[in-house]
């Protein structure tokens, strides 16, 4: 317990990265919520969308060639696929697409076709790829033909174009020489008319051999490679993938949303965050066990996990140096109603008691004391009147035994309520029961009220300075700790450890508020006089459900 507490910055990185799954896993319900959110939504676009039919032609885009099997021959000369795919959307093919759909009786706007068009290009290829979306397979597979036709058509009437403009130029230049050449013919001969006649006739060759090339061009724009067929079933990703994606989005979003809200959330997130606010170690963690959850002692109870884990808390202190010094230990949780903290304190007297030692376990909760009925059958003797007994201080009149089965006994100062809480604390008899750890193999254990709620704890430092705080680690606060580590400092005292404890279930928080209005419909007491106190019955349970005393009211 000696050791130095280690910072998260000290651990392993994999170590962290498994903590803090951990911590987003304490957030159950957002998780759940994000993939139930998820699979809705991804059935809702499954079941609610219209069935679309796609429909894929492919064309292979070729230039004007005039032969192609000559050896060399590139098929990509003048190709730009860039260019190519825009003019595959262009609203010119639409246009002509347009008009031969009309012809087949399936009239259709320029934007709603060209809406459900989508032209790609495979990597490294001349291959132009036409794929049509429509409500059915017949009409997709319709306007996919008729598009990729209809840029075909436009392709080789742009061709056929160029190469009539291309002859209608040459043969622009070809009239005037003609022209002169004729001219020349008909003059008497000489050195310079014949050299220029045949200069005139080479020239009218050549550009009557482009003529004839040009001409000769193979115009074939391209070849519909794979026909547009009427697909068989209904594009997009099915329901099965959209559940599955929709289940993986919404696990996302369960993740994110757990995330922010640790980010926000008060309470401590891990022990080793509990450790470095509260700066004391973990002395343990007692399991949940349903046969021990109507009796307060677990020890004496056997084959129970609960009870081993709370010898284990005793061993650790004993042989703890600063416990080991004084054997005085106050047990007390940060806030609320201090059951965990009653148990914890019984069940460690009941652990030294099984060790051998001399225990005397103080209850200094005096406002709502409960320790001796919660005990049972265990306490020996009656339990303390507290009607009966007012007149004389506390704690005169509350030592009883507590016998434990099979482990020992240990003996029990039970509380009493008080008019003046903290100067029954403060007092010396108070003073004198905690000098009893100073007896060889004496343990004195006081249990106080949330330390946090009544300054009770505080006030009984200066007499026990070792302290063991009991929480549950899902609704204790960080700044709970770090004031708590703070206000026993200043006071003189140490926190020895923390204990945590599982929070209550579901049906045990339901029993404690059925017990709860049990008592609050209990009745109101009778009084005989302004400095009388409320009459009750022998029976301890009837405090179970008063406030702090009010000494001016004579009652709640």
């Amino acid at each position: 317990m000696n050791q130095p507490i280690r910072t998260l910055e000290d651990q392993d990185e994999p170590a962290l990265l498994r903590d803090q799954f951990r911590q987003l896993l304490r957030y159950r319900a957002l998780l759940v919520s994000g993939v139930v959110a998820g699979l809705v939504g991804g059935g809702w676009l499954a079941l609610s969308g219209e069935d679309s039919y796609t429909s894929t032609g492919e064309v292979v885009v070729r230039s004007a060639t005039s032969d192609p099997f000559a050896a060399g021959a590139s098929a990509d000369k003048g190709i730009n696929i860039g260019s190519e795919r825009q003019t595959a959307v262009s609203d010119t093919v639409g246009t002509l697409a347009v008009t031969t759909l009309a012809a087949r009786g399936d009239r259709v706007g320029l934007r709603p076709l060209l809406s459900g068009l989508q032209v790609t290009n495979p990597p490294n290829t001349l291959v132009l790829r036409f794929a049509y979306t429509g409500r059915t397979p017949d009409l997709a597979q319709k306007r996919a033909k008729a598009l990729a036709d209809a840029y075909l058509e436009i392709r080789q009437q742009r061709t056929e174009n160029s190469i009539a403009n291309m002859v209608q130029g040459y043969r622009a230049q070809l009239t005037p020489l003609t022209e002169q050449r004729d001219r020349l013919a008909e003059q008497s001969g000489g050195d310079d008319v014949s050299s220029a006649r045949a200069n005139l006739v080479v020239a009218i060759s050549e550009l009557s051999r482009k003529i004839s090339e040009l001409r000769a061009l193979d115009t074939t724009p391209g070849y519909l490679t794979k026909k547009p067929v009427a697909p068989g079933e209904p594009t997009g990703a099915g329901l099965p993938l959209l559940l599955g994606l929709g289940g993986a989005v919404g696990l996302a979003l369960g993740l994110l949303l757990s995330w922010v809200r640790l980010v926000f959330d008060p309470a401590v997130r891990s022990t080793r965050e509990l450790v470095r606010s509260l700066g004391a170690p973990l002395l343990g963690t007692l399991p949940r066990e349903r046969a021990s959850a109507g009796s307060l002692l677990a020890i004496g109870h056997s084959g129970s996990r609960l009870a081993e884990e709370y010898r284990a808390v005793a061993f650790r202190l004993a042989y703890d140096p600063s416990f080991a010094q004084r054997r005085r230990l106050l047990v007390t949780a940060p806030r609320g109603d201090g059951s965990a903290a009653a148990a914890a304190a019984a069940n460690l007297a009941a652990a030294f008691a099984e060790m051998g030692r001399d225990v005397i376990l103080v209850e200094a909760d005096l406002r709502t004391p409960a320790l001796a009925r919660d005990l049972g059958p265990a306490v020996q003797g009656s339990p303390p009147r507290w009607a009966n007994r007012g007149r004389r201080p506390w704690p005169s009149d509350s030592r009883m035994n507590v016998d434990v089965p099979g482990s020992g006994a240990f003996t029990l100062i039970a509380g009493r309520r008080a008019d003046n809480v903290p100067r029954a604390l403060t007092s010396a008899a108070v003073g004198r029961i905690a000098a009893e750890g100073d007896r060889p193999d004496a343990v004195v254990i006081v249990l106080a009220p949330p330390v946090l709620s009544y300054a009770d704890a505080v006030a009984l430092i200066d007499r026990v300075e070792g302290v063991v705080v009991v929480c549950d680690p899902r609704e204790v606060h960080r700044s709970d700790l770090e004031r708590i580590r703070e206000i026993i400092g200043a006071a003189g005292g140490s926190v020895l450890g923390a204990l945590l404890h599982p929070g209550r279930g579901r049906h045990e928080r339901r029993a404690l508020k059925r017990s709860a209005r049990r008592h609050q419909k209990g009745g109101r007491p009778r009084e005989s006089g302004p400095d009388s106190r409320p009459e009750h019955t022998g029976d301890p349970t009837e405090t179970l459900g008063l406030r702090p005393f009010d000494s001016t009211a004579g009652h709640r």
